[in-house]
């Protein structure tokens, strides 16, 4: 057995919150609070160039974690947010300093950090796995200086109800956040899977009562009705936010965004922070990510 494993579980015996067993819990959170006027950096996501991370060494395009930094450097960008699913497989303390030491002389911020993990699961051995990766990339991304991880909750396993999987997440989100907080890391939650719907998110958003919890808001994400309304509620808990070019329409269709209407929506909500630019449309990304960057750029102002 693993020693954080040890830890941990001697940390979650006697591990309570207020209303956790109740789906109708009161608010634990409220917004975020900032001072001063809204300010909006700009970032790339790693996963824009999946295709080209995940490529064999040699094929056109193809690159590495290394040579993604490298490229946007040549972008007119405050930093990058490097993936997970596109480091090595394995990964040295020399490996991340190399990282942070190229991030830092291409001025460059680690915006944020991204990971797969599921917190929808009871207690059990599969979820003591996802809490030792999430525990393990805690420590990668610190050593980094990312001060941000972008997490899921998962599905609701199956044969579990929605209630309690949302009351998993909750507690498992507590978790997490207890042990990121540490390092001094914030664990973002992203309306992902079954919290594509914003109802979800929030009932998770409203419960994990920690000051190292946000969310990672994804504007391609929510299939509300009303994206842009959705987008809007939601972004005062937001510590980090990716823009897609296209979100769902009203019948569940991808449509172009109106990037204008979304970086407005921010302003109003006085974000202060990064917004990454998650690119997942078809045209080509070397040719069109930099067009997207700039038009960005503009807006942000």
């Amino acid at each position: 057995m693993k020693i954080n494993q040890i830890s941990r579980r001697r940390f979650t015996q006697g591990f309570t919150i207020a209303g956790l067993a109740s789906p109708f819990a009161t608010q634990a959170i409220a917004p975020i609070k900032r001072n001063g006027t809204p300010k909006l950096k700009l970032s790339l996501a790693a996963y824009s160039f999946r295709k080209q991370l995940t490529a064999k060494p040699g094929t056109p395009g193809s690159m590495d974690m290394m040579g993604f930094i490298d490229w946007c450097a040549t972008q007119d960008l405050d930093g990058f947010e490097p993936t997970s699913y596109f480091f090595p497989k394995e990964i040295t303390p020399g490996y991340l300093a190399q990282m942070k030491r190229k991030a830092h002389l291409h001025g460059l911020d680690v915006s944020s950090g991204a990971i797969r993990n599921v917190f929808t699961l009871p207690d059990g051995p599969e979820l003591e796995k996802w809490h030792d990766h999430v525990d393990t990339w805690v420590d990668h991304y610190a050593a980094i200086g990312c001060p941000i991880i972008r997490v899921f909750a998962g599905k609701a396993p199956k044969g579990i109800a929605e209630e309690q999987a949302i009351d998993n997440a909750v507690r498992n989100l507590s978790q997490a956040c207890k042990r990121a907080g540490e390092k001094g890391i914030i664990l973002a939650l992203e309306n992902h899977d079954f919290l594509m719907d914003s109802r979800r998110l929030e009932a998770i958003v409203k419960r994990v009562d920690s000051p190292w919890f946000a969310v990672n808001l994804d504007s391609g994400n929510f299939i509300d009705k009303d994206g842009y309304e959705a987008f809007e509620r939601t972004a005062p808990y937001a510590a980090t936010v990716q823009l897609k070019v296209e979100l769902r329409d009203k019948a569940g269709k991808k449509v172009p965004a109106e990037m204008s209407r979304l970086i407005g929506i921010l302003k109003k909500a006085n974000y202060r922070g990064y917004v990454v630019l998650e690119y997942e449309a078809k045209e080509d990304p070397f040719t069109a990510i930099p067009r997207r960057l700039k038009e960005l750029r503009q807006l942000i102002g």
